[in-house]
């Protein structure tokens, strides 16, 4: 069984992440966190710093302008350190994850973890008004919702990393924000990933992001990440090895 200390973070460069914000980049309803993620990457021109690796983590490479990449990857820059990944983690690995997540943000003495997260829409989708919320685990943070205005989520359930890392923010005292926006589970929601950016933007110093490329791309971009699962489920339907996003 997969646990904590099979997990590992490599480093292939040493960045200083003092006060820097990680925003979690697992995927979520409507692949919300990877499209994120992957903009904020582009947009921002990170440098990637590192991986996540583990035994368990599925046989594939992901391939990117003839370069091959993990399956967890680490960006970093500008005061941002994103970790990503295309693919549903399995249950038994969510809150090894999150814990070493955690663990690298207080390591390198972070100050802030956010994780965006889909809210299931039922319907036909996002094509109307897409509503956003957010969550804190410390007081300063909820706060910090309130000063922006934003809709704090009341009630419910926020799984998956997300939920883990509030839970453990909560008890280690950490800064979390979870920022969620309705989305639909059918397919990835890049409208709804483009609200959760909107509110990053106001809420990171310092940073400023043009959003507007990621919904007039919003098409593109749901399409590709429609291919990739594609790919990479069938991959994972011809390794017999255990799987990471069974």
């Amino acid at each position: 069984m997969p646990g904590e200390d099979d997990l590992t973070i490599h480093e292939f460069k040493q960045v200083d992440l003092k006060g820097a914000t990680i925003i979690d980049g697992f995927p979520s309803v409507g692949l919300v966190s990877t499209i994120t993620a992957n903009y904020l990457i582009d947009v921002l021109e990170l440098e990637q710093i590192g991986i996540m690796d583990s035994e368990h983590f599925p046989t594939v490479s992901i391939v990117r302008n003839a370069v091959p990449m993990y399956p967890v990857r680490i960006y970093a820059g500008r005061g941002v350190c994103i970790f990503i990944s295309e693919f549903q983690p399995a249950p038994k690995l969510i809150r090894p994850i999150a814990e070493r997540i955690m663990e690298f943000a207080r390591k390198k003495g972070c100050k802030t973890i956010i994780s965006p997260e889909g809210l299931v829409v039922e319907g036909e989708g996002t094509a109307g008004e897409v509503h956003v919320f957010a969550l804190g685990s410390t007081e300063e943070t909820r706060k910090t919702l309130e000063k922006h205005q934003l809709n704090q989520f009341a009630n419910g359930i926020i799984t998956g990393v997300s939920g883990v890392l509030l839970n453990l923010g909560k008890k280690l005292d950490f800064n979390t924000i979870s920022i969620l926006a309705e989305a639909n589970p059918n397919y990835p929601d890049a409208r709804a990933a483009a609200k959760v950016i909107e509110v990053i933007d106001s809420l990171l110093e310092d940073v400023n992001i043009d959003v507007k490329p990621l919904y007039s791309e919003a098409e593109n971009i749901e399409r590709t990440l429609r291919m990739m699962q594609k790919q990479a489920g069938a991959a994972e339907h011809k390794d017999t090895s255990p799987g990471m996003y069974g």
